[in-house]
């Protein structure tokens, strides 16, 4: 593996634990009962999550580039699924730390609550007083959480369904329509600019369907409808569908390139 490769994966995995850890401020929000706060949070973070791949199109861009010149495709594509799997990883790695996210998100929305300040908020969290809040907050799930798993899941298989699938295709768009350039390299500017129609897609996907699904949740948490348990247990397995996706990327990367290689030629 070589230096571009680890870089890419190393930024690939950072972005994918912040999308994972993101679930964990909606937990908190229901905890601290600061939900506004903590879906401004959720949003920032979201929103790093799902544009930052955007970040990933020149070193990705320039290995294409690259494997055209020097006749490199069979080990391209091993590559893109190696990329695909630090995602999945990172994905894995944000479930486990959710409770010491939690924890975290917890203690940002009442230092925030008081001080009213993003800028203190960030430095606050660079002095000693921040990294041994850090160091406190540290958590691995417990069995007791694994076992809730068999309680009701507070969010309906289709809703997790569309969920993976989302994930799915925000996962492979930036690599999908980038390999479909290397396929297709008289059309490869074509190609990748279909990276935004790929994510795009999910992007509404995501809003139109998923969120207010767990906005409406929560709100049954606010009225005493629903427990503060079955929200927790609804968030594990809105991130386990998300892992669910990011491993589907897998399969989807091939087809997904072949059909934008085509679409991006018609055009």
């Amino acid at each position: 593996m070589d230096t571009e490769l680890i870089v890419i994966c190393t930024l690939t995995g950072l972005i994918n634990l912040i999308g994972a850890l993101a679930y964990a401020a909606r937990i908190a929000g229901v905890r601290t009962g600061r939900i506004a706060l903590s879906f401004a949070l959720f949003n920032v973070l979201l929103l790093v999550s799902r544009t930052s791949n955007g970040f990933l199109g020149p070193f990705l861009a320039k290995r294409i580039e690259t494997a055209l010149a020097n006749g490199g495709g069979d080990a391209l594509i091993w590559d893109l699924r190696l990329v695909l799997l630090a995602a999945a990883a990172s994905v894995a790695l944000g479930i486990v730390l959710v409770p010491t996210g939690q924890r975290v998100f917890a203690a940002a929305i009442t230092f925030f609550q008081s001080n009213r300040s993003t800028t203190r908020l960030i430095l606050r969290s660079m002095t000693p007083a921040g990294l041994a809040t850090l160091r406190d907050s540290v958590a691995l799930p417990s069995g007791e959480t694994l076992r809730s798993l068999k309680g009701p899941r507070g969010v309906s298989w289709s809703v997790l369904i569309a969920n993976a699938a989302a994930q799915g295709l925000l996962a492979v768009g930036v690599l999908a329509s980038l390999y479909a350039g290397y396929l297709v390299p008289e059309f490869r500017v074509t190609a990748s600019q279909m990276t935004a129609i790929v994510n795009g897609f999910a992007t509404i996907l995501l809003f139109a369907l998923i969120d207010p699904q767990i906005s409406a949740l929560t709100d049954d948490v606010v009225d005493g409808s629903v427990n503060e348990a079955t929200f927790r247990r609804a968030m594990i397995w809105v991130s386990l569908s998300r892992l669910a996706g990011t491993l589907l990327a897998q399969a989807l990367l091939v087809p997904a390139a072949v059909v934008i290689a085509w679409a991006a030629g018609w055009l």
